[in-house]
């Protein structure tokens, strides 16, 4: 081990706090720079969702001339009016976009500077196993994102914006409303993309392995559609299976990355392995 091991207390309190310090500082600039950028971004990718030619809709349509699954919904022009009936809301969202387009793109500096603090107390063969852990949950925190954004939020949105249940009644949707449905449906999806890498670090503790994955399939598979059909509350099929599948997919990739049994009961005994 590093002899960085040795360090008091207070020298770990002290390389914690310049580390909080470097993180805060470069926050604090993307912040302040995410807010002079904001309005285009927000113009540009933040509204995408709400215009006919987002890249999803487009593709949607490509897909409706040559197969039938397609609900109606998707196929008919579609655009969203956002109204605002705070005073502030505006200017707050503005300030809250700032805070998360900086977050995000300091995500992988954070990661990066968690990673040097704690790489010291790590054998060599436990930063390379750590270090893969964090690049890997990195990426698939960014591509749940992506997801979320995609794919996930534009159906809902399209969906709920669309769906009737009196003529008589007309759809208006408030930016309030529509900001907290775009963030939490696109970080959730960030979260939900990390179940591969939890899966691997309890592999690594013991706790899970490949027979529970295979054991409980059928199982998961019934919840992982209950969980698509409540983020996507549509009646149809297609919508359904865009939300199910790369939720799916991550179960898979979590069985592949988990220990077998056998493999998991030799750790258990063998505390050198453990740190392989």
């Amino acid at each position: 081990m590093s002899t960085k091991s040795e360090m008091s207390f207070w020298d770990h309190l002290e390389v914690l706090r310049w580390m909080l310090i470097r993180v805060l500082a470069v926050w604090t600039v993307c912040m302040l720079l995410g807010f002079v950028f904001v309005p285009y971004l927000f113009e540009q990718v933040v509204m995408a969702p709400c215009r006919d030619d987002f890249f999803l809709y487009q593709l949607i349509k490509q897909t409706a001339a040559r197969s039938w699954i397609v609900p109606d919904f998707m196929e008919t022009s579609f655009h969203v009016e956002i109204v605002n009936i705070r005073l502030a809301s505006q200017f707050f969202i503005h300030m809250t976009l700032s805070c998360w387009l900086a977050l995000l793109v300091t995500f992988p500096y954070l990661v990066y500077e968690i990673w040097r603090f704690v790489c010291p107390a790590l054998y060599e063969r436990e930063k390379r196993g750590i270090g893969a852990a964090f690049l890997f949950g990195t990426l698939m925190f960014f591509l749940g994102c992506f997801v979320g954004y995609g794919l996930v939020f534009p159906m809902t949105l399209r969906f709920l914006y669309t769906y009737e249940l009196s003529p008589s009644i007309t759809n208006q949707l408030s930016l309030d409303s529509y900001m907290d449905n775009f963030l939490t449906l696109i970080f959730l999806m960030g979260i939900i993309f990390e179940l591969p890498l939890l899966s691997a670090l309890l592999s690594k503790l013991g706790i899970l392995n490949r027979s529970f994955f295979h054991k409980y399939r059928r199982h998961a598979i019934l919840v992982l559609l209950i969980v698509s059909a409540v983020i996507t509350p549509s009646s149809d099929p297609f919508t359904l299976m865009l939300v199910f599948m790369p939720i799916y997919v991550l179960w898979e990739l979590s069985a592949l990355l988990v220990r077998p049994a056998s493999d998991v009961a030799d750790s258990a005994r063998d505390p050198e392995s453990f740190s392989s």
